[in-house]
């Protein structure tokens, strides 16, 4: 039986289980935490397809332009069509494994979101995520049961296996006993963003170390986009973290405001009054930054929902009102909730073709940590379906192209780990990101960070992984000293244009030893936002 070793158990991981699985290819599949404690689960929002209930005309090739539109015209437009054109097909797939989406008028409810014209997002609640999980979770299982699934849960990244430019399979680690383990046969990446590179200032799970991709990028697997963070408009602080205020909220007509002069100043309803609140997010968090360095405002944005009918709270946004409540001890159905832009996708990681190949045969990304569909800013509803769809494809890349020499059964090998990786490295390195990588960035602040990270973090680093993540954090910041230009979630104050010359993926490999940047153009006219 053909083995096929899957990093991650979110929804591209459970997706790409359950198309080899189906295959009767059989799948070991390894995560940090089980499945239930994914990334994915944290998803509010919902998932894109243009279904078009409401009869407004919608259509897979509108879906596709407002994709590649929000993403700044640097996407690749042929993983951007397959995405679109699918959409129907995979909500429909969700619909059958058991997917409650919320129910209109006997068919499917649908919500704008943010950068759409059209009511596009598929819904369950405010708790989208969670539900697609479930789902999918049973799906697995049952391969589980007839033995062409096993599951490695609690189960950290090593290394991968490399030769000749192919991979060859990737040892881990159980952190339940310190056995490593060895696995053979072709992987597929689906580790999940960055965010452990930016302790509390994430929505996102520090579980997504991103120790993988540090990992793959040592191995000289090419990244792209790194520069390309994504901020939220609307998050809340909580002890521990930043929690989303879904963009739900906006699609069923929250309203932002700030104090001006004593009065209510809806600023994104007076710049852009087509789209208003549900401008993409790197347009929202900039007017919020812009707006918070007004004297003549406030200095704090609100979010008003005190308006929204009674049907909405209860039937489209319970979790999330429940959720402000625990955290702030504020009813938004009553009262305004104080909200701030915070880091929450990462559009950029794993370059990858159409199909979810890397650079290296045999290895295949998908979910988050691919950089593919998104390109200088993802679209809101999106996420999911590139994480579904994408780990479906790149199942299906790895079964047409997989040979039989995986074993199922992984060995049991000596570690290499030197030391796990310190906290007080991590904040560090934090500390240095955060202050270059900003909403808005500039020459001054990213070559200081560069210094910083070449003088101070790199020498500090106590073992491998420390400097392989150090390595990674470099290329993000030279990724985005060498766009020169303001394009999507990227933003130069002192290059405030879009440059033609930059229309494309910003690419970073480790070439011997050597951090090499650079440009791969995509082919079409610019077409500015």
């Amino acid at each position: 039986m053909r083995n096929v070793n899957i990093i991650g158990a979110g929804l591209a991981g459970l997706s790409a289980a359950a198309v080899l699985a189906e295959k009767k290819i059989h799948v070991s599949l390894i995560s940090a935490m089980p499945s239930e404690r994914a990334q994915s689960v944290l998803a509010e929002g919902g998932i894109n397809a243009a279904l078009d209930v409401s009869g407004e005309g919608d259509t897979p090739k509108e879906h596709m332009a407002d994709t590649l539109r929000a993403g700044g015209d640097i996407a690749d437009p042929e993983a951007v069509r397959g995405l679109a054109y699918h959409a129907p097909e995979v909500v429909k797939r969700l619909i059958d494994i058991g997917v409650p989406f919320n129910q209109e008028d006997g068919h499917i409810a649908q919500r704008y979101f943010g950068g759409q014209k059209k009511r596009r997002t598929c819904y369950a609640k405010s708790s989208t995520g969670k539900v697609i999980m479930n789902a999918l979770i049973d799906v697995v299982r049952r391969y589980e049961a007839e033995g062409y699934v096993t599951r490695y849960p609690h189960h950290v990244f090593e290394e991968l296996h490399a030769e000749d430019g192919v991979c060859r399979g990737v040892t881990v680690r159980d952190t339940y006993s310190g056995t490593s383990l060895a696995f053979s046969g072709p992987v597929i990446v689906c580790a999940g963003g960055l965010a452990g590179f930016f302790p509390g200032l994430t929505t996102g799970t520090t579980i997504n170390t991103g120790e993988v991709q540090a990992g793959l990028f040592a191995k000289g697997v090419v990244f792209s986009n790194l520069e390309m963070i994504q901020y939220h408009p609307t998050t809340i602080k909580t002890s521990a973290k930043r929690c989303l205020v879904s963009e739900a909220a906006r699609g069923e007509g929250g309203r932002l405001f700030v104090d001006r002069g004593g009065s209510r100043w809806y600023f994104m309803e007076e710049k852009y009054p087509e789209l208003k609140n549900l401008m993409p997010r790197d347009v929202v968090s900039r007017k919020i930054r812009n707006v918070l360095h007004d004297p003549a405002c406030g200095d704090q944005v609100y979010l008003e929902m005190s308006h929204l009918p009674d049907e909405v709270w209860v039937r489209r946004l319970p979790d999330l009102r429940e959720e402000i409540i625990h955290y702030l001890g504020i009813d938004p159905a009553k009262d305004p909730v104080p909200v701030s832009p915070a880091i929450h996708y990462f559009m950029g990681g794993i370059d990858t073709d159409a199909q979810h190949r890397t650079n290296m045969e045999g290895l295949y990304a998908a979910g988050e940590c691919c950089s593919l569909y998104h390109g200088a800013n993802r679209l809101g509803g999106n996420s999911m379906l590139g994480a579904v769809f994408g780990g479906s494809v790149a199942a299906e890349t790895c079964a047409g192209e997989a040979k039989d020499d995986g074993s199922v059964s992984p060995d049991v090998v000596n570690s290499r780990e030197d030391g796990a990786v310190r906290s007080s490295f991590k904040n560090e390195l934090c500390g240095v990101l955060k202050e270059a990588l900003g909403i808005v960035r500039n020459e001054d602040g990213l070559t200081r960070a560069k210094d910083e990270i070449r003088e101070r973090i790199v020498p500090s680093a106590s073992c491998r992984m420390e400097k392989m993540i150090a390595a990674l954090a470099e290329a993000m910041i030279e990724s985005a000293l060498f766009r020169k230009e303001s394009r999507g979630a990227h933003t130069r104050e002192d290059y405030p244009k879009r440059d033609p010359a930059f229309c494309g993926a910003v690419t970073a490999a480790l070439v011997s030893g050597k951090l090499e940047i650079s440009v791969r153009r995509i082919s079409g006219d610019e077409n500015p936002v």
